[in-house]
């Protein structure tokens, strides 16, 4: 194990933990260094009382309270999870909105249902200052725009603003890397630098932060190293959010469908008239699925359920090949499953739904 930093385009050099100091060399060399937490002016996160994504998963007890300093997936996901241990979880937010990249309507009712289960929202709302000389942290708020301070105390404050491309230090620059000004490496459609023979993937490149598109850059990476043709379709990522419900989507929003000038059709289904979803008592949340009006292609799902991880899936394939939301919906769905409201809010893109 140590600390390595590339000295030449096809040498690692490597500081060991445990002292000294050695040399890898490869015809090929992946950087595939993730990221790491983003911080914000003025506040330090020591992993004490103000704590990353990382630390909040080391908390010796159960604070009585949190703020939440961001509201997008970790930020959402790290602050349902304490919630539920019966944690006060207060979530501060710069923007007029929780996870802006969410289409809108599930958006809504998915702060309702967090709301619901009793966490606070300060949405357009900004952190002016941090005071940690007490037992706890203070924390001094202001409106986005402007106007009114107020303070906010907690045991635990969680700074969850994003994540940075962890590229700093790896003797990029001294070899030619280019780089974007969020510190991203910039690669070709085959994951190579502009330098040869130096590759990157995952968090260190443009796309989504996620595990699961860095899994896909790794394999198609490799791929095109051993002389054959790997694919990645950035546009069909799904995106799931680990609360409870869990909310997932794939493809457009309607907000983005509708600023494309594309006539389209929305079918709907709420898991209210779901059997499986009655049967488990857990029958908070909807399907959504856009798709063109003209060629009844699907061009977006979104799902609020507590399976939606695992139902999007389907989804992904089925915009993966283009389908229409009739050839979903003329698919048989086995029964009782909460898959069977996918089905159903295709059918209700053309208001054929059969339990609503």
């Amino acid at each position: 194990k140590g600390f390595g930093k590339l000295t030449s385009p096809s040498e690692v050099s490597v500081d060991l933990v445990d002292g000294g100091n050695t040399v890898v060399k490869g015809k090929n060399i992946i950087i595939a260094t993730g990221s790491d937490v983003k911080s914000l002016p003025g506040i330090t996160i020591d992993e004490k009382k103000i704590v990353s994504s990382t630390g909040a998963l080391c908390l010796s007890g159960i604070p009585k309270k949190m703020v939440v300093i961001g509201a997008g997936y970790i930020g959402l996901e790290m602050g349902s999870v304490w919630n539920r241990l019966g944690t006060e979880v207060t979530v501060v937010e710069f923007a007029p909105d929780i996870v802006p990249s969410m289409d809108g309507e599930i958006r809504k009712q998915f702060q309702r249902m967090l709301q619901k289960q009793k966490m606070k929202f300060m949405l357009k709302t900004k952190v002016v200052g941090v005071d940690t000389s007490g037992d706890g942290v203070k924390l001094t708020l202001e409106p986005a725009a402007g106007g009114e301070q107020s303070i906010l105390e907690a045991d635990i404050v969680l700074v969850s603003a994003g994540r940075t491309p962890y590229t700093a230090g790896l003797g990029l620059d001294a070899i030619g890397v280019e780089m974007d000004k969020a510190g991203r490496i910039l690669v070709d459609k085959r994951f190579m630098t502009n330098v040869s023979g130096v590759y990157a993937i995952g968090d260190a490149i443009p796309g989504p932060m996620l595990a699961h598109k860095a899994e896909e850059d790794g394999v198609a990476c490799v791929e095109f190293l051993a002389g054959k043709e790997g694919h990645v379709d950035y546009d069909l990522v799904p995106g799931v959010v680990y609360t409870h419900p869990e909310v997932a989507s794939v493809g457009k929003t309607e907000e983005q469908v509708k600023a494309s000038g594309i006539a389209y059709r929305v079918g709907k289904f709420p898991l209210m008239a779901n059997s499986r979803a009655k049967a488990i008592d857990d029958a908070e949340g909807m399907v959504k699925v856009v798709a063109d009006k003209e060629t009844d292609k699907i061009l977006g799902v979104h799902i609020m359920a507590q399976n939606a991880g695992e139902i999007i899936h389907e989804a992904v394939l089925a915009l993966q090949y283009g389908a229409s939301s009739e050839d979903v919906a003329r698919i048989c769905h086995a029964h009782p499953t909460v898959s069977e409201a996918l089905k159903e809010a295709c059918l209700q893109t053309h208001s054929k739904a059969i339990h609503i």
